[in-house]
């Protein structure tokens, strides 16, 4: 008459099944509000890709967050200068530079 209760250790009986399936340690789980119709297209590639929205939505994560670590910096031009130089200008060459400094 009582059902075995035992084997039911850590479920929510408020929730559905897929909510109450356990989480890899280490994750976090978030929730988006997805427009319908982005939905419905993001279902549609992960069925003709053969995988789940989820590990889409994971890949899409991953790529956007590797790009931006690893973009390079845009190297800050000075030609022209920044500041404008303030007093004589030296004209000078490399070979002139070099003579006048003692290199090791």
């Amino acid at each position: 008459m009582g059902r075995d209760w035992e084997g039911l250790h850590g479920l929510d009986l408020f929730k559905s099944l897929p909510d109450n399936i356990p989480m890899k340690p280490g994750s976090v789980r978030t929730s988006i509000d997805v427009p319908r119709e982005l939905h419905r297209r993001l279902r549609e590639l992960a069925a003709r890709k053969g995988c789940s929205a989820r590990q889409l939505i994971l890949a899409s994560i991953e790529r956007a967050v590797q790009t931006e670590l690893t973009r390079p910096r845009r190297r800050l031009n000075l030609d022209p200068p920044l500041i404008p130089p303030a007093g004589r200008c030296i004209d000078l060459t490399n070979e002139q530079i070099y003579e006048l400094i003692e290199l090791p």
